[in-house]
Order: structure tokens, then sequence, then C-alpha cells
């Protein structure tokens, strides 16, 4: 267990909802965010990409293709992370579409109203996934993704790392499956959008408490959580 977490909880910085307000100035910094999980997924300062951290290693997944180890000064607006400890494995052998393996997913977990942490390592047929691009100044988000860049692996090896979060937090977190993806090369990934598994290892930490950082940045004081269209927004966000 690292820094100030446990075992049973879910860590996570701000909220869905001010990022679709356009409040990306970073609140944390790696050396601060690190303390608080081994394991975890975000974004960064300006939207300048995204975040997928396994294994205690932090990497910055960005717009041109690459991904880099994060350094102590790297900040970010949004993130969820946790200590991972699964209780839960499987094997797959046989190819899965999207749709069958969060089925599968689902079968593994106790109820849709708990939390739980995610990682599936394997070899994909092909996996979609895309990367924000950096921001010069706030907008909002369903603006800053109309210029993501899109990414097509395919047959290729890697990790997959996400969580589940109940319907009941909506705008707090992304409710459902939110997955990001990096090779095993450590050379490119983002933001899952689709996916075939060829063949893999699934692991699952399911969490039973989560404890929610609230920033004191200017943008976030002033931001509109109130999203008249938050179900619209996150669905054309997360893709």
């Amino acid at each position: 267990m690292t820094g100030t977490n446990n075992d049973g909880q879910l860590f996570q910085l701000s909220t869905m909802s001010s990022l679709l307000d356009g409040v990306f100035e970073g609140a944390m910094t790696y050396d601060e965010i690190k303390q608080y999980g081994d394991f975890g997924i975000g974004t960064f300062e300006h939207l300048d990409g995204e975040l997928i951290a396994f294994d205690g290693e932090f990497y910055r997944l960005r717009g041109d293709g690459t991904a880099t180890p994060l350094k102590s000064e790297d900040r970010t607006p949004f993130c969820s992370l946790t200590d991972f400890h699964p209780a839960i494995e499987k094997t797959f052998d046989k190819p899965l579409d999207k749709s069958s393996f969060e089925h599968e997913m689902k079968k593994l977990m106790k109820s849709e109203n708990l939390f739980y942490a995610f990682r599936l390592d394997g070899v994909f047929k092909e996996v979609i996934t895309r990367t924000v691009a950096y921001q010069d100044k706030p907008v909002p988000m369903t603006e800053a993704v109309k210029t993501q860049p899109v990414f097509h692996f395919k047959g290729v090896t890697g990790t997959i790392v996400g969580f589940w979060s109940p319907a009941f937090m909506q705008g707090i977190a992304v409710s459902g499956f939110h997955l990001h993806f990096i090779d095993k090369a450590r050379k490119g990934g983002g933001h899952v959008l689709d996916y075939t598994l060829d063949h893999g290892d699934l692991q699952v930490d399911q969490k039973t408490h989560m404890s929610l950082y609230t920033p004191e940045t200017a943008g976030f004081l002033h931001a509109n959580l109130s999203r008249k269209d938050l179900e619209k927004e996150i669905k054309i966000t997360e893709g």
C-alpha cells in the first residue's frame, strides 16, 4: 500500500463535470498524486494527453502517438487512482468484442452499485483509442475533443486499465466503464473507444469507498458544475 491510501479506497481528483466546463488547470503534481495509488487513469494540465498507471509506473499518452513516463512536476486537473489488489482473476482464451467482454466483466461484479478497478493484459485484435490535445485556453470539453487524434492498433499486445463507477456517480466520475490502453512496448495508447480481445488475463479489484478531492483552483471555484446536458456531453467526450 502506498501513501495515505488503503486497499478499499478509490481516490479521485476533481470531477468529470469540471472537465466538461473547461477546467484544465493542474491541481496536483505527479509527486502528489502518486501518494494515493499505484494504478489509475486521468488527464493532464491543458488536456495535454491521457494518464495511465499500473505497477506503480505512470505514463502520459499524447496526441503525437507517444508514451512517456511522468516527471515530478507534471500536473493533472483530474485523475482516479487506487492501490490495486485484485481478488478476482480470469483468463480468456477466445476472441471477445467490447460488448461481449463487458458482459463477462459484469458477471464478475457483485453489484453494479459498487466501484471496481480492472486490469486486462493480453493480445488484442484491435484497439481504437483517442488522445485529447493540448488546449491553450479553457474551452468546453465537447469542443476540445473535436480535434482529438484517433489511433487504430491492430494485432497489438498491451494493457487496459480502468474503472467501473455506478450510475449515481455520473458527473462526478464517468459512470460505467472508463478505460485507458498502452501497448507493451510503452510507445502509445490512449482513452479506449473500442477493442476486440484475442486472448488475455483479467484482474478485478472491488472498492468499498471513494475519496473525492475538490481543488481550489480558480477554474474549479468558478466552474458551472450543473451541466444541463450532462449525459449528452459525457457521451460526446467519452465516445
